[in-house]
């Protein structure tokens, strides 16, 4: 159970942190780029919470299409890096961060079934 509750507070974390840092980003590409990143970064928890509500097999399907999301959110930090919307401190905090691992979450609450 506390596995679970890392994994909220990390993702929470991560939303208070990006949401208002989507507002730096260049205005040109709020309504796609950056839409598209804080759409990603909103569904990482819902999959959670999905996946929190269910047993057995149905749990670890929703748990690995919150694995998928989180690939999906990975894949737009990683841009906005690249693109230089986030410092390479940010970019190396973000990677240093012990990222929500929900493939080892998976295995983990499929253990205890």
């Amino acid at each position: 159970m506390a596995d679970e509750m890392v994994i909220f507070a990390r993702v929470f974390d991560l939303l208070e942190w990006l949401v208002p840092k989507g507002e730096t980003f260049p205005r040109a590409f709020r309504q796609s780029v950056t839409a598209r990143l804080l759409g990603a970064a909103l569904d990482v928890p819902e999959r959670l919470f999905a996946a929190q509500g269910r047993r057995g097999q149905r749990r670890r399907d929703a748990l690995a299409e919150a694995d998928a999301a989180l690939n999906v959110l990975r894949l737009y930090l990683r841009l906005a890096h690249r693109w230089q919307w986030l410092s390479d401190g940010q970019g190396r905090r973000l990677g240093r961060r012990r990222r929500p691992n929900v493939h080892q979450l998976r295995q983990r609450m499929a253990a205890r079934q």
